[in-house]
């Protein structure tokens, strides 16, 4: 027998045990059976998160730590290489949402030793893991293929691919073990691509291959980890104004042509990280239970046909 059917026998999601119960019936019809809790609640209530890349001001990280906390997560770790801002985005959400625990922690997403460590401490912490945002990543060499060394095509790779890697890895681990509070194996591993890892034009070689291996993983592993009940997805935004993005929001603001970015996508702007903070609070909480091997695209509409420039078409 090998390794998946073996992993099948002992680690069954509460689906698989029990199914989906039928609610009772209406007069004559059948009530509408539910996974997940009531989307107006707490959407992510008691569930231990971990997010990396968290230390920008206006990243998706932060953004989408704040929507756990809000949304009833009972720890929100946040964690990055830099560290300079971690405290002050605890101080904030601790005050925000007191009812739930904030670690700042330093992390490297490209060293093994440090990404295992963050998962186990929050198993011996909370004996549980339920969301990882494997969020963090760089914006490699914003230049043609020419200008890339190898050194640094590699770099891109360790942080954006490896890093997602070694998140989810050792995630699966963790969210298939179970114990007090957490019956049934399970979790939401989302792992932070790009449009770019799914069209052309929309980043350099390095950050459009290293974007596209994290859509792979995603998809790769969701069927390694059949029966576990553990989800894995990958968020691919598009014009996001972050951290990453800012020299160009701040070129184009001094140029007074900020309106033109996000002018190829059919909503023809920009977006802010709670945009995005808002698919990977929903890919996290159990109203996604049947999302699984994805790649999502929260870019306006820019990945849905072929961009053109309006009144040019030939």
């Amino acid at each position: 027998m090998t390794a998946v059917p073996k992993r099948r026998l002992t680690a069954l999601t509460k689906q698989l045990v029990e199914g989906i119960p039928s609610e009772g019936t209406f007069e004559d019809i059948p009530r509408i059976r539910h996974v997940a809790g009531p989307s107006a609640g707490q959407r992510v209530q008691g569930k231990v998160v971990i997010v990396t890349g968290c230390n920008s001001t206006i990243g998706i990280g932060r953004a989408s730590a704040h929507q756990y906390a809000q949304n009833g997560a009972k720890a929100v770790y946040i964690c990055d290489y830099a560290t300079d801002h971690l405290d002050k985005h605890k101080r904030e959400m601790s005050q925000l949402y007191p009812e739930c625990e904030v670690h700042c922690v330093k992390v490297d997403v490209g060293d093994e030793a440090q990404v295992k460590a963050v998962v186990d401490q929050a198993m011996e912490k909370y004996g549980r893991l339920d969301i990882m945002f494997a969020n963090a990543g760089v914006v490699g060499v914003p230049n043609t293929y020419e200008h890339i060394t190898s050194d640094a095509f590699t770099n891109t790779l360790r942080v954006n691919t490896v890093g997602v890697f070694l998140c989810a890895k050792y995630a699966a681990i963790a969210m298939q073990k179970t114990g007090p509070g957490k019956e049934y194996p399970g979790g939401s591993i989302i792992g932070t691509a790009s449009v770019a890892g799914l069209r052309s034009n929309a980043g350099g070689t390095d950050y459009s291959a290293s974007k596209a291996a994290v859509v792979s993983i995603a998809q790769t592993m969701s069927y390694q980890l059949s029966g576990t009940g553990v989800r894995v997805n990958a968020l691919c935004p598009g014009v996001i104004e972050t951290g990453m993005t800012k020299a160009m929001y701040d070129r184009a603001r001094d140029r007074g042509t900020e309106r033109k970015i996000g002018q190829l996508n059919p909503l023809q702007r920009g977006a802010v990280a709670d945009e995005v903070a808002r698919v990977a609070l929903f890919l996290g909480s159990d109203e996604a239970s049947y999302v699984n091997g994805q790649a999502w695209a929260v870019c306006g509409g820019l990945s849905a046909g072929h961009p053109f420039v309006p009144g040019k078409l030939g």
